[in-house]
């Protein structure tokens, strides 16, 4: 008999409260690197296909940061491994000061890489952190709660773009640079203050939920793991996903403001109000998700939301005015869930390997450093035409959920 399980317990909720912010904060800091994206082609006069390397700069840390950061978290627990995640976020910020003051898009990038492992680090530690703070059974809920509030960061981040950095025509690139120095002199300060307070926050002794099999909960019943890590044939294909996963979330945000502009018209203030309300888009799936995964089953919603942004990938390339900007707009959406949902199937049952594998597949978000780049050089040419490319990582999703999200004995 299946049974009901809580989504928390009352002794992890403060702690979960303060994990779950930590999400949104990494969602300001990627959203806002999408803006810097367009904002470095104008201040910087970087091509579109030189300007991914803002995405290569951050999510390339994920790849040199995901081991260390799971290894570091082994060693001393998740609450160390979210302080240190926030140090250098902190410090990744603070280094846009000299970036700004040398002028230097080479510099900008080292800060960004920085930046960027501390943002490795905090999603390495935060997901499996969320996942132990209950009952294995609801976990896919928990991180899907979570992400949600990392897509209001990805809201926060447009909007402070757009109302920041883009509130005035930009004549001379020293006026943009100066503003992005003040942004993230605030941004790195407050990343510090929150760093002080999750210090003095008391984290309850925590018994990973992964360990133990959860009575009744819908999957193929298996033992503790008694294979390899990588001959758990769902935790290698969920870092095969993800991989293209972030691969399609990077280049669909990075030339958002891109399409605006070319093919809508708009300004890049205009432009990057839209992304707001493009974020927005995925904020209402995260929490549509969450509630539809009481009725249907993650693997089999993630299917669905893969086959619709194949559809509405194909019609975003065509070009079609409003139609196509609409299209553009409900990728967001239905991306929403891919990323937690990913990633909570690639955890399954998975005991004492749990933390490790947490490590790899973000280490798969590697995926979106080179994608912008390969997206950038079609967009070079027509920015509509680019978004052909994302169809592969959604049919590597769909696939995924269709079949090999399974945890096999």
């Amino acid at each position: 008999m299946i049974q009901k399980v809580s989504f928390t317990e009352k002794k992890y909720l403060t702690t979960l409260v303060f994990v779950t912010s930590l999400f949104m904060f990494w969602g300001i800091a990627i959203s806002l690197g999408d803006v810097l994206n367009r904002h470095f082609q104008q201040v910087l006069h970087v091509s579109k296909e030189q300007s991914g390397y803002v995405q290569l700069s951050i999510f390339g840390a994920y790849f040199v940061m995901g081991v260390p950061a799971g290894l570091f978290m082994k060693r001393f627990g998740y609450k160390t491994g979210v302080l240190l995640g926030l140090l250098l976020f902190a410090i990744g910020a603070f280094l846009f000061v000299p970036a700004a003051q040398a002028q230097s898009f080479g510099f900008f990038r080292i800060a960004l890489f920085v930046l960027g492992c501390g943002l490795s680090t905090l999603e390495t530690v935060a997901h499996p952190f969320v996942a132990s703070l209950g009952n294995q059974g609801t976990s896919d809920q928990r991180i899907n709660f979570a992400q949600a509030f990392n897509a209001l960061g990805t809201i926060i981040g447009p909007t402070i773009g757009s109302l920041f950095i883009f509130n005035e025509t930009l004549a001379a690139s020293g006026t943009g640079l100066d503003k992005i120095k003040t942004l993230y002199i605030i941004i790195g300060s407050v990343i510090l203050i929150i760093a002080i307070l999750f210090a003095m926050v008391k984290v309850p002794e925590l018994v990973d939920p992964h360990v133990e099999i959860t009575e009744g909960f819908h999957v193929d019943a298996v033992p503790a793991p008694s294979k390899t890590l990588f001959k758990q044939r769902h935790f290698v294909w969920a870092v095969i996903a993800q991989l293209f996963n972030v691969a399609a979330q990077a280049g669909t945000w990075a030339f958002f403001i891109n399409y605006g502009h070319d093919k809508m018209g708009l300004t890049d203030k205009a432009a990057a109000g839209y992304m707001s309300i493009f974020m927005v888009m995925m904020l209402a799936g995260r929490f549509i998700g969450t509630y539809l995964m009481r009725f249907v089953a993650p693997n089999r919603l993630l299917a669905a939301f893969a086959f619709a942004n194949i559809v509405m990938c194909i019609i975003v390339a065509q070009g079609f005015g409003w139609v196509s900007y609409s299209a553009l707009f409900l990728i967001n959406f239905f991306f929403s869930i891919m990323f937690p949902t990913i990633f909570s199937l690639g955890l399954k049952n998975l005991g004492v390997q749990t933390k490790q594998a947490s490590s790899f597949i973000s280490m798969s978000v590697v995926g979106g450093a080179f994608f912008p780049l390969l997206m950038g050089r079609v967009a070079n040419h027509n920015v509509a035409t680019a978004y052909y490319l994302p169809i592969i990582c959604y049919a590597v999703i769909f696939l995924f959920a269709i079949k090999f999200y399974k945890v096999k004995a």
